[in-house]
């Protein structure tokens, strides 16, 4: 009898799959943006600087909504993610910065734009601390200026001076104060929207969805202008987000005061009650015979 061959199953090969390593691609892309910002900025290309921070935001914004729609999200995409955001949108604003606006003024330029780094990796380190440990109603909102955005906000400066040139927006005192407020902004108290899980009402969808088409549209017409616009207006919704805040935050106070409350109340009159007092003892029990007569 002829001997049956045995076909030897080739093994799979270990690792992960390029579509798993599809956010990580990304995070690297959005550090790589902002690292090369600072190599614009040395070669004085501060319109390519500006842009390379911007591109960095576009991506970090990217990976981690890829990473949940691929499935792919982990501890170490989550450990690059942030030291990603600290050199993107901590270390290069910073130094486009100084280079552009604060080498003048060599030590406080230099510590302004230290400020601003440190305040960007403080900010990424509270946020990671404080996953799953924030209230039901602070789900919305932010723990003081994001870093995307704050790293936007510190070339507010830079961008103003491609629409009415360099001698006002271009001051150390200028430049350097505006850096350091907005340091500030990222590790404080502020609530700030979270925009990644607003929902738009159904009737407001239409309007939505036009001044989508009108920023895309400024962009190609009029980008620095455009972003200038979209600056403005993220900085004008900071009153409403500390106002809509608070008032989330009394209702919830007022809400868990109104539970203890009724909680006392049942515990009073529960099955703990007092017992009653002597006197009220023996009159029942002094009319007990009477009632077993009747």
């Amino acid at each position: 009898m002829m001997k049956r061959r045995r076909f030897r199953r080739i093994p799979r090969l270990k690792g992960q799959t390029v579509s798993k390593m599809i956010p990580n691609i990304i995070t690297v892309g959005a550090l790589s943006a902002g690292f090369t910002a600072i190599r614009f900025a040395f070669d004085g290309k501060w319109e390519f600087a500006a842009v390379a921070i911007l591109v960095a935001a576009v991506l970090d914004a990217l990976d981690g909504r890829m990473a949940r729609l691929l499935k792919s999200a982990s501890d170490f995409g989550a450990e690059l993610d942030s030291l990603s955001d600290v050199i993107a949108f901590g270390v290069a604003p910073a130094v486009v910065i100084y280079v552009w606006a604060l080498s003048s003024v060599d030590g406080p330029g230099w510590i302004a734009a230290l400020f601003f780094t440190v305040c960007c990796a403080l900010r990424l380190a509270r946020f990671n601390t404080s996953l799953g440990k924030l209230p039901p109603y602070a789900y919305n909102y932010f723990t003081g200026i994001p870093a995307p955005a704050g790293a936007g906000l510190a070339i507010l400066p830079l961008v103003l001076s491609f629409e009415i040139g360099d001698p006002i927006a271009r001051h150390p005192l200028v430049a350097g104060s505006w850096l350091a407020l907005i340091g500030a902004l990222m590790v404080s108290q502020l609530p700030t929207f979270s925009f990644k899980k607003l929902k738009v009402p159904q009737d407001y969808v239409l309007f939505v969805l036009v001044a989508a088409g009108l920023f895309v549209a400024g962009l190609a017409g009029a980008p620095w202008r455009t972003l200038i616009v979209v600056a403005l207006l993220y900085l004008a919704t900071l009153p409403f987000a500390y106002r809509s805040f608070t008032r989330l935050r009394r209702e919830a106070e007022r809400l868990h005061d109104a539970g203890e409350d009724d909680d006392s109340g049942d515990q009073e009159g529960g099955p703990d009650s007092p017992p009653d007092e002597p006197d009220a003892v023996a009159d029942e029990s002094s009319k007990s015979p009477h009632l077993r007569q009747v």
